[in-house]
């Protein structure tokens, strides 16, 4: 029998400013990362990692999920985006994580689990629920100079 459940997250820029996600359960963190960078109109254009240490020193993190050890590139212990499942790296609400994006300009997004849903008939996911704030430009300065 398929997996109907869906795990609904909260992806914050800074404090007010987030949006709430909803995947599949069976989903990868690579399907997070496209939905959260998506959500706020950036393009999934650099290198991206999960970091159970919300802080500066998410190096050092317990918990370490990287799209450069899909690439054979990642330090001993970290694991891959691809194959780890929702379900696994965020196994309950309440569980938190910091999505780095981008590691030249550090956007960091505090991600949390905040319910567990089920999925809806002709439904498409990912989802967003719900959208607070304005997001920023992923590259400030850009747009002023394209118009000069």
């Amino acid at each position: 029998m398929a997996d109907m459940s869906t795990r609904i997250f909260r992806a914050s820029l800074r404090g007010r400013l987030y949006r709430d996600i909803e995947l599949p359960s069976g989903g990868s963190l690579e399907d997070l990362a496209k939905a959260i960078v998506g959500a706020f109109g950036f393009d999934l254009d650099h290198a991206f990692g999960f970091y159970s240490s919300l802080g500066h020193r998410y190096h050092d993190a317990e918990e370490r999920y990287e799209l450069f050890a899909d690439l054979g590139q990642a330090d001993q212990g970290v694991r891959g985006v691809r194959r780890t499942r929702l379900s696994t790296a965020f196994p309950e609400p309440g569980k938190q994580m910091l999505f780095l994006f981008d590691y030249g300009d550090e956007w960091r997004f505090k991600v949390e689990l905040i319910a567990l849903g089920r999925k809806e008939p002709n439904a498409a996911y990912p989802r967003v629920l719900k959208r607070v704030g304005e997001a920023p430009p992923q590259y400030p300065g850009l747009e002023e100079d394209e118009e000069g």
